[in-house]
């Protein structure tokens, strides 16, 4: 790795966050400003190194999860959350849409307890201002191992737009995204 790489390493952070199918997710940050990184994987359950047959169970307790990997200096994590609860609904527990399990739970990971704040402070915003006619169920919890999805799994929108599920899906929650956002979109998606 050259310097100038692991320079900008060190500039970035990582949120960790599942809102239902990481398929959704990763579209939508993989076209945020600032966003260096996405991986989907899987995280906060007992066995190690699941695969996705095995996280579809629900038996493992893992979470379909994004890992983002931003630049602070560009977006923040709040502005990140800010996504995040704009894209998936954070009152449904263990499911989003008709994806049902544990494994499409509402839940932010934090990688610090500056991170840890900024969830708590965003999830009492929300409470406080009765956006949701729900309370909101999105659990915070500091970061366990995290597990990279199968290969096949990661850029999947990109690659398969015109697949059943991204088309029904993903696509439209990319435009609700794309037109709540506007000012969040990397040059290179606009």
């Amino acid at each position: 790795m050259s310097e100038n790489n692991e320079q900008n390493q060190l500039k970035l952070e990582r949120a960790t966050l599942g809102g239902g199918c990481f398929w959704c997710l990763e579209a939508v940050y993989q076209q945020i400003r600032g966003v260096e990184s996405v991986v989907s994987g899987y995280a906060g359950g007992a066995r190690p190194n699941p695969s996705y047959e095995s996280v579809c169970t629900g038996a493992t307790g893992h979470a379909e999860i994004v890992d983002v990997y931003f630049d602070p200096q560009v977006i923040s994590f709040r502005d990140l959350l800010e996504v995040f609860f704009v894209i998936h609904d954070p009152t449904t527990l263990n499911y989003q849409g008709n994806d049902h399990g544990s494994q499409y739970r509402s839940v932010i990971f934090t990688h610090s307890n500056v991170q840890n704040i900024v969830a708590r402070e965003v999830v009492k915003e929300l409470e406080d201002s009765k956006i949701y006619s729900n309370s909101v169920v999105t659990q915070i919890e500091t970061a366990p191992t995290i597990y990279p999805a199968e290969d096949y799994h990661q850029d999947y929108f990109r690659q398969h737009p015109g697949q059943g599920y991204c088309m029904a899906v993903v696509a439209p929650k990319l435009a609700k995204f794309r037109t709540k956002f506007k000012a969040l979109i990397a040059s290179n998606f606009t």
